[in-house]
């Protein structure tokens, strides 16, 4: 459960994908409606890489998986949504969640509204919600003017691309903007820095609207290296990246895993370094998800006290 730290936060934004965005949401997830996940929808690969290829969709796979994240259990509802197909046949392979996801977009006006509807049948306070509503792929440039497409290449470039963008570009959801624009907290990830931090932020709405809120921006440190370029990257080019493409220096605090806990352990690029206990006992490739929760009410905690505010309020 919470403490005291986050209980006058009005509104916590979680920006990200794949597993790392699901982590959070899952940390967190006792804030109900005042927690929202913004979901990248580049993915090319596994389940919803088919889907995208015989249907003109936008990846279901990043948002399935934040919402089993929240998904009460046990129940019939997460045990259908989180369903993955076998055999030797066109459904092997498949989730079931994803392939519900589908269906109900084909019966939705909006892909958010398909979403919302999922959230209703597994009792999901917490809002999540797709960066864009339209299909769109993730391109990476490389040095030599080379462009990569989609996730699954990027992510297997042998070195770190240049640059990053959407095609074709797309406009974000309206409703994530608004609510980057009303959190008085943002969290970026943890996860692939390029394949699932960095594609919500090639939205020139969304980056906007986070030059525009008057929130806390915490980045949350992986635990482990990556198996993609991204690997190369160090904390500090991470934090180049994102205040780069952001078009503002935002990040103010920086979370990662220390045998020990130390707030403002050091100090680099005018940002916060703090460190915390955060590797799951049951799974070292993960974060332990109350760890990771009383870190970020530690960090927010920590940042008002020396502001002399009121708790998050």
């Amino acid at each position: 459960m919470l403490n005291q730290k986050l209980t006058h936060v009005d509104h916590v934004v979680a920006i990200g994908g794949g597993h790392g965005l699901g982590r959070i949401c899952a940390s967190l997830s006792s804030l109900g409606p005042r927690l929202t996940g913004i979901v990248a929808t580049t993915d090319n690969g596994g389940s919803t890489g088919r889907l995208r290829q015989d249907q003109q969709t936008i990846a279901w796979g990043d948002l399935r998986n934040c919402l089993s994240h929240l998904a009460h259990r046990p129940s019939l509802g997460s045990m259908l949504f989180d369903h993955r197909f076998t055999g030797n046949n066109e459904l092997a392979g498949h989730n079931l969640g994803n392939v519900v996801l589908h269906a109900l977009d084909q019966l939705c006006v909006r892909p958010l509204e398909a979403v919302n509807l999922i959230r209703g049948l597994l009792k999901i306070e917490t809002s999540i919600i797709p960066m864009s509503e339209a299909s769109t792929h993730l391109v990476a440039l490389g040095h030599y003017g080379n462009k990569v497409f989609g996730e699954l290449n990027v992510d297997g470039m042998k070195e770190a691309p240049i640059a990053l963008m959407l095609e074709p570009q797309v406009q974000a959801t309206s409703e994530a903007c608004r609510a980057i624009e009303q959190a008085q907290l943002i969290i970026l990830g943890p996860g692939s820095f390029l394949t699932s931090i960095m594609p919500p932020l090639l939205l020139p709405e969304i980056t906007n609207s986070i030059r525009n809120a008057n929130a806390h921006v915490i980045l949350i440190d992986n635990l482990t290296a990556e198996y993609s370029p991204a690997s190369t990257f160090s904390i500090e080019d991470k934090i180049v990246w994102l205040n780069q493409v952001i078009g503002k220096n935002v990040i103010a605090d920086v979370i990662q895993h220390g045998t020990k806990a130390q707030l403002a352990s050091h100090y680099s690029h005018e940002v916060r370094f703090n460190q915390f206990p955060l590797m799951s006992d049951h799974h070292p490739g993960l974060h332990d998800k109350q760890a990771l929760a009383d870190a970020i009410e530690e960090v927010c905690y920590f940042q008002l006290a020396q502001l002399h505010l009121p708790r998050c309020s």
